[in-house]
């Protein structure tokens, strides 16, 4: 709980430390992003956020940029860690800096720092302020939180559509149903994921590059984007050498059954630095479930599902999705045209409900957030 002592100042600070670690989101997966103001007397003496992996963290960035530390209040959006792992421990870098208080927004829930952290702050004397604009802190970093607590990356699904919910024509043509505005906010998602995911089917009928054509200056960050990789959904393993997915940056990762014509094909692909996951099943399609976890064991903490209706319905209808976007444009396609999902609902009481997150204009088209109700 906040204690009663925060000012509007400490608010302020608060929200700077957070418009820093958004800058993050794209370089530090699948380390959570975080942001940290240092102040004395009512002025910032240092700020930092989160560097690519393997770089300083908030704190560290922070300290490093400050002068003279001591005695300062800190304002950091994530517990600072107690563990010594890339980087050095920041718990004892603020310690080491006699600081005087720090503000956390939210608990680590990363076993391994989990209250350490605070703990480790307390017994040093340093005072602890827990709680400040936590809701917002850890919705910056839901997907790391569900990474580090479940094992899982978290699923993004995208979807584009005319105002009757129509994803392409009868034909199979989709391009391009959302405008230019819509096309490129989808670049600013891709850039926050760790990989995208796409069926077969979406390779052979639009030939998607599914690469991130922004740079770190229209982002307004400083350090380089990490690139996502691209995941194919290809149970037979019919993807065609000619693809575009392989001549732009970023790893691609084909997801096809274990089978004599999979393991053959793969000698060709895996000497052009082509990763082949290969999975049984039961009813000739690549399990869902299994593949997100493979992916998790490859520290894949987030996709983004940008298919067809058959393979997003298929995270739809096992359970997987924790986030749904989509962008509507004023159109109508009609009855014949491809549906959003492609799902066996029955009756009304199957239904999947969402909570709608967001809601904004971008052109002329409109932008959705939902997030599937608690007990999806």
């Amino acid at each position: 709980m906040v204690s009663e002592t925060v000012s509007t100042f400490d608010c302020e600070m608060m929200s700077k430390a957070i418009q820093l670690a958004q800058k993050a989101i794209y370089s530090c997966p699948p380390n959570p992003a975080v942001g940290c103001v240092i102040c004395r007397e009512g002025e910032i003496i240092g700020e930092g956020y989160t560097r690519p992996t393997g770089n300083n963290h908030a704190e560290i960035e922070a300290l490093t940029n400050c002068s003279n530390p001591k005695g300062a209040d800190v304002y950091v959006t994530l517990e600072p860690c107690s563990h010594i792992g890339r980087t050095g421990a920041c718990t004892k870098a603020l310690i080491k800096a006699q600081v005087k208080r720090v503000f956390i927004s939210m608990i680590d829930p990363n076993p391994l720092v989990s209250g350490k952290g605070i703990q480790a702050l307390k017994d040093a004397g340093i005072d602890v302020v827990l709680g400040l604009m936590e809701e917002t802190a850890r919705s910056i970093n839901r997907k790391f939180i569900k990474f580090i607590t479940e094992g899982k990356p978290w699923v993004t699904v995208k979807i584009a559509a005319s105002i009757d919910g129509r994803t392409a024509m009868e034909s199979g043509e989709s391009k391009w149903i959302t405008s230019s505005g819509s096309r490129a906010d989808v670049q600013k998602i891709r850039a926050s994921h760790s990989a995208i995911i796409t069926g077969i089917k979406t390779i052979l009928m639009d030939d998607p590059s599914l690469d991130v054509r922004i740079d770190p200056e229209d982002l307004q960050v400083s350090d380089p984007i990490k690139k996502p990789c691209k995941v194919v959904v290809d149970s037979n393993f019919s993807i065609p050498n000619s693809a575009k997915i392989f001549k732009t940056e970023g790893e691609v990762i084909i997801a096809t059954l274990r089978g004599k014509q999979q393991m053959e094909k793969s000698k060709i692909f895996s000497k052009n630095n082509v990763k082949v996951l290969f999975f049984d099943s039961s009813n000739d399609q690549v399990p869902i479930h299994d593949l997100l976890d493979e992916l998790a064991k490859l520290k894949i903490s987030s996709v983004l599902v940008e298919a067809g209706a058959t393979l997003t319905g298929s995270f739809v209808a096992g359970s997987l999705i924790d986030e749904l976007v989509c962008y509507f444009a004023p159109k109508i396609f009609g009855d014949s045209a491809l549906p959003m999902f492609k799902l066996p609902i029955k009756n009304i009481d199957s239904h999947l409900a969402l909570s709608l997150k967001e809601l904004r204009h971008i052109g002329s088209d409109i932008r959705m957030t939902f997030a599937p109700d608690k007990d999806y």
